[in-house]
């Protein structure tokens, strides 16, 4: 498709800034994770829940190369995938059967690989189905849960097995260099957590907009105010979906644009207009901060200072979930620690 297959785009002026063309998509397969990092943007936990369907993947596939042709770019990620790999496999597979073409990458925190035999069996399984890229999750949050040791076997072999090119750590700096994040003080993981931040800073949404997102707050209303999320809509080249379907674009997880297993995104694509939905309008018109009224309105308190427009925007989305607000855009109750 062409830029002005969109419906927002075929009526604007060469000048103007064209909503950019979804090229990838990351499948979340599920909410639940042996981890419940302080950064996590999905808020993953060991007990949150969903597990994608075969046809909800393929479908996201199959839209999206209807969209962006041979420059589609699909990840799988979670949650944590490993913990239901036997539905990884199913799903890269089915991307076989259907001719749909290889898989850009999948993402592992490798709290799984202990045993070098299935380490083996599984690598060489998804490189058999297509996986082009094997991203492993290595920093200090992840470490929280997962063993320093299990990562660095799990890059190890992966690097053996795949080669060095296709075998991704973020980040390499704490592989070599792991921090202490067990058996410390909470003064002390606490300094940990600012200096991560420090080094990689993250964004202010999911779990990432409370503590972390707490201590690195230095903005007021008043800074924030104004700082509208038209780009950040507009030039977002992908999307993230789901267990459930659920479209968020770009990063902005727990913002609802529609549901694939009901539209493609291909569909969705043409017909996204800012304007169509009151909260999305408020976002693209004003940002967050378009919000605040109805918010406060409704009982909302606001901070003293936020981290950004993201950590305002979740603080704001979060409690509007709570009041049932906008039951069809701000989701899935998983995507939020409630």
């Amino acid at each position: 498709m062409n830029l002005n297959d969109n419906v927002y785009n075929s009526g604007l002026s060469r000048e103007d800034a064209k909503f950019k063309l979804w090229r990838k998509t990351g499948l979340l397969l599920t909410y639940k994770c042996n981890a419940a990092c302080e950064f996590c943007y999905y808020c993953c936990t060991p007990a949150k829940g969903g597990l994608m369907p075969v046809e909800t993947a393929v479908k996201a596939y199959k839209s999206l190369k209807n969209l962006a042709g041979d420059t589609a770019k699909v990840h799988l990620t979670g949650g944590e995938p490993f913990l239901y790999y036997e539905r990884l496999v199913e799903i890269l597979k089915a991307f076989q059967d259907e001719g749909l073409g290889e898989v850009d990458l999948v993402e592992t925190n490798g709290g799984w690989a202990n045993d070098e035999e299935v380490i083996v069996e599984r690598l060489k399984r998804l490189d058999e189905l297509g996986v082009r890229r094997f991203k492993i999750s290595c920093d200090p949050f992840h470490q929280e849960y997962v063993g320093i040791e299990a990562a660095r076997r799990l890059v190890k072999m992966a690097k053996e097995i795949l080669g060095d090119k296709r075998v991704l750590v973020r980040w390499e700096k704490y592989l070599e260099n792991p921090v202490e994040m067990k058996n410390i003080s909470g003064e002390q993981l606490k300094q940990n957590y600012k200096q991560a931040i420090d080094d990689y800073p993250a964004r202010f949404t999911g779990r990432a907009a409370g503590k972390l997102a707490d201590m690195a707050a230095d903005k007021s209303i008043d800074y924030i105010r104004g700082q509208k999320c038209c780009r950040d809509l507009l030039g977002a080249k992908g999307v993230h979906i789901d267990p459930y379907g659920n479209v968020f674009s770009g990063t902005c997880s727990g913002i609802v644009l529609g549901n694939v297993n009901e539209t493609g995104l291909d569909e969705m694509w043409k017909e996204f207009q800012p304007g169509r939905n009151v909260f999305i309008k408020a976002l693209f018109e004003s940002g967050p901060a378009g919000l605040l009224d109805e918010a406060v309105e409704l009982g909302y308190e606001v901070k003293e200072r936020y981290a950004g427009k993201c950590h305002l925007c979740s603080d704001i989305r979060a409690f509007l979930l709570g009041k049932k607000i906008y039951p069809k855009t701000v989701g899935h109750s998983e995507c939020y620690d409630l």
